[in-house]
């Protein structure tokens, strides 16, 4: 029970400091978010990758894990709206929901302080794959618009390039002179006190309410994913660390660009807005029962 706590209540403190803090002063969210994307994010994704020592077997497996995952919650929630009736605006909202996790402003914290540097090294990896679903696949399945559009607009942001980069220099074994390679880990270990940050802030400018749609969205994305995720992990076999990674990650709150996307490109800005406030209030309840399930004493 103290691992639990050690784990969820740092990221609770940051979360809840953010939050007061825009309650009480007006701060400028798209600059922050901006910061974090093109600067912060990158160098924490590059550093990671730079440092990694995970196994190609490791990656295949987590890379599977996520997409049969994926598959399985698309799947579901398609059967659960037409079962249910629901309209398509509905629809596309629970599957938003089901499938954009925040693998990004949570759930790196909480794997970084639940299973260490091993563990948030395979935690980025997961979050890449989620952002390329939802920055290259999000936009076109909010807006219906095709999917080209989509990628053009994933491949203008420098998530993926510090990946290449941070896996190339690794490769090649580069050196930095003048320990030029610390001070971008120190603007990575800056992203996320400032995601999380960010995360609370946004959390203070959205209203609190319970309805049905919040409730069954919280459901799919808090219960159903990291079941799915976890029996996935049991039917590939997967290494305890990867499996733990991929439960954990598929654990986390609806994402908060979910609610950014459905308000650019989509017409339910407002009900995904209140989803993802009630389902980060909800993870905090979940998250500490889905830590003891897999193994975090």
């Amino acid at each position: 029970m103290e691992a639990l706590l050690n784990t969820v209540f740092p990221v609770a403190l940051v979360v809840l400091s953010g939050y007061l803090l825009g309650r009480r002063v007006a701060m400028d969210l798209p600059t922050l978010s901006r910061l974090t994307v093109y600067l912060l994010l990158p160098a924490l994704i590059f550093d990671a990758m730079y440092r990694a020592s995970f196994s190609r077997e490791g990656l295949l497996g987590l890379t599977l894990g996520f997409l049969l995952t994926y598959l399985g919650l698309y799947l579901f929630v398609g059967l659960l709206a037409r079962l249910l009736r629901l309209s398509r605006e509905a629809g596309k909202g629970l599957t938003v929901s089901a499938l954009f996790p925040n693998s990004g402003n949570m759930g790196l914290s909480l794997t970084y302080f639940a299973l260490g540097e091993a563990g948030l090294r395979l935690a980025v990896v997961y979050f890449i794959l989620s952002s390329v679903l939802m920055f290259g696949l999000g936009p076109a399945f909010i807006r219906g618009g095709g999917v080209l559009e989509g990628l053009r607009f994933t491949l203008r942001l420098p998530l993926f390039y510090a990946l290449i980069l941070g896996l190339l220099f690794r490769a090649l074994e580069v050196s930095f002179p003048f320990r030029l390679d610390e001070g971008v880990r120190l603007m990575g270990q800056a992203a996320i006190p400032v995601l999380l940050l960010t995360l609370g802030m946004q959390m203070a400018k959205t209203p609190f309410r319970l309805g049905a749609f919040e409730l069954t969205a919280s459901a799919l994305r808090l219960l159903l994913a990291p079941l799915f995720a976890y029996l996935v992990g049991l039917l590939l076999g997967l290494p305890r660390l990867e499996h733990q990674v991929l439960v954990l990650q598929s654990a986390t709150p609806i994402a908060v660009n979910a609610f950014l996307l459905s308000q650019e490109f989509g017409r339910d800005a407002a009900r995904m807005g209140r989803s993802v406030v009630v389902s980060t209030f909800l993870a905090f309840l979940t998250v500490p029962l889905v830590l003891f399930l897999i193994g975090v004493r």
